[in-house]
């Protein structure tokens, strides 16, 4: 019997290639390295052939599913420390272990607003980490405190802040320990700071100074659960925001006059202008809620706002606990009279002229309940470089968990239906329990994309946000051999991390 010299040849298979194409042509890794092969000149160099070649029947060998927004699964939930380090850490590996039956390889684990003395202990627990035989945590997604008391969700109020000092308020509640720069991540997986995304809403006080020193540290900005109008949330960008938090949701819904978050897909060559500042205060709506110490708002409250304290409506962090006014957004900003576009025209035919940046990535979670199939082929059709598929699950997500009554927390109960989740007792829709690979199924459903379209809105533009498409979300060589086999449905059938199977469908 030869002796295996570590190189392995996937054939008579489809590769889902950076440009959503799906391309018939083998693939090399070297199980030994975990690392993607060039095929040519792995066999000039080592004059070797792989001593195994395994036959693919035909199927889709993609690269692993990166998630860039989860809340918990498989019993575990991220933002819920109960004093004991080990604990936590076996949740995680949990789900590391067993979430790579869906397909994701990569994920970054999302923490929401918590009281500021949890902020240091727990995330010094989510730094970058490869489990063995799962998958690897990228770092944390830090979704507030620096958010819109108005766009909460499920956030707790009295958690919510403001920046008064811009970056320094970051490093203050998250701990400067935990804050990455950009040499951390070269350092791979034993990187010492673990923060990676954060949300945040710019037109919070001081948020929208701290956007570019987060930026060159290489932390992805991501603008969510916000009021922010168009030209606030265009100055956030400018400054190197990256990212939109869960599109649709917990934000301004579209304004022809002023279009928010959401036209930021859709931003104009025209839109050239200066920023200018807020001038006025936030109406009375805003400014009357219940608020807390280093919160954005004002302590006054009313009986009538006491009940928006109380409401039994606690929704996903996608959802919203308030309702908009119908006058968005509810900040004013003044505005430039004389705005002349920088860029003259062209007499290109089909040639659009250069924006003065570019447009931010945007996530969609695609379980059919958070937005409507319209929204998501809206937003794919304007913007598809930019789109990215999360889940935004909840501790309940499970593959194997069956319907029925599931505890939460603070004494609160789920009904589980299928991929839904509502309050016990209610009908008031509860978050998320959706898996990326289903995301990705409905996906190219929802918008008439191919499959091989859709995968890449879970592998190459999310590793492309986060600035590690070298390693993750692509099958060129030198990459992690981080691979998920698929049926022509979109199926999972075998999921395979740094060279080696690690699930297999039963």
């Amino acid at each position: 019997m030869t002796a295996s010299n570590g190189l392995t040849c996937f054939t008579n298979c489809l590769l889902a290639s950076e440009d959503g194409s799906l391309v018939e042509r083998d693939l090399w890794i070297d199980e030994w390295r975990g690392v993607v092969l060039d095929s040519q000149k792995t066999f000039y160099s080592r004059k070797q052939r792989p001593s195994r070649v395994i036959d693919m029947e035909g199927n889709i060998v993609s690269p692993g599913f990166i998630d860039t927004q989860i809340n918990g699964a498989y019993g575990f939930d991220f933002s819920v420390y109960e004093g004991d380090r080990d604990a936590y850490r076996r949740g995680l590996a949990t789900i590391a272990e067993k979430i790579v039956e869906t397909g994701v390889t990569s994920f970054v684990p999302t923490v929401i607003t918590l009281e500021k003395s949890l902020y240091p202990t727990l995330l010094s627990l989510l730094h970058p980490y490869t489990h063995p035989r799962g998958a690897t945590l990228l770092g944390w997604h830090a979704e507030g405190p620096f958010i819109q008391v108005v766009k909460r969700g499920a956030h707790a109020p009295l958690h919510i802040r403001s920046a008064p000092n811009g970056f320094a308020s970051f490093e203050d509640v998250y701990g400067a320990q935990n804050v990455a720069i950009k040499e951390d991540w070269l350092m791979g997986e034993d990187a010492p700071a673990g923060v990676r995304i954060v949300t945040a809403a710019p037109e919070i006080n001081g948020v929208l100074d701290a956007v570019h020193d987060l930026d060159q540290r290489g932390i992805v900005f991501s603008v969510g659960h916000t009021i922010a109008t168009t030209d606030v949330a265009t100055e956030a960008v400018r400054r190197g925001a990256r990212l939109i938090t869960h599109l649709f949701n917990a934000m301004p819904q579209l304004h022809h006059r002023d279009p928010s978050i959401i036209g930021l897909l859709g931003t104009s060559p025209h839109i050239n202008a200066p920023f200018s500042p807020i001038t006025t205060t936030p109406t009375a709506f805003t400014s009357s809620l219940p608020a807390s110490p280093g919160s954005p708002i004002s302590n006054s409250t009313t009986s009538s706002h006491a009940s928006l304290r109380t409401t039994t409506k606690p929704q996903s962090e996608a959802f919203d606990d308030h309702v908009t006014p119908p006058q968005t957004p509810m900040l004013a900003v003044t505005r430039v009279a004389d705005k002349v576009p920088r860029l003259g025209l062209h007499l290109e035919k089909g040639q659009v002229a250069d924006l003065e940046f570019d447009r931010p990535f945007y996530e969609l979670i695609v379980d059919g309940i958070h937005s409507h199939p319209n929204s998501i082929r809206l937003a794919y059709n304007a913007y598809p470089e930019g789109c990215i598929l999360i889940t935004d699950a909840m501790k309940l997500l499970d593959p194997h968990l069956k319907d029925g009554v599931h505890e939460w927390r603070d004494g609160k109960r789920f009904v589980k239906e299928g991929t839904k989740l509502y309050l016990e007792g209610t009908d008031t829709l509860a978050g998320s329990v959706v898996s990326l690979d289903i995301c990705i199924r409905n996906f190219s459903r929802f918008t008439g994309c191919s499959l091989g379209e859709a995968i890449k809105c879970a592998t190459f533009n999310p590793a492309r946000c986060l600035g590690i498409e070298n390693r993750k979300g692509t099958l060129r060589p030198g990459a992690d051999a981080d691979l998920v086999v698929l049926d022509h449905s979109g199926n999972v059938l075998s999921t395979w991390v740094r060279g080696k199977e690690i699930w297999k469908k039963g």
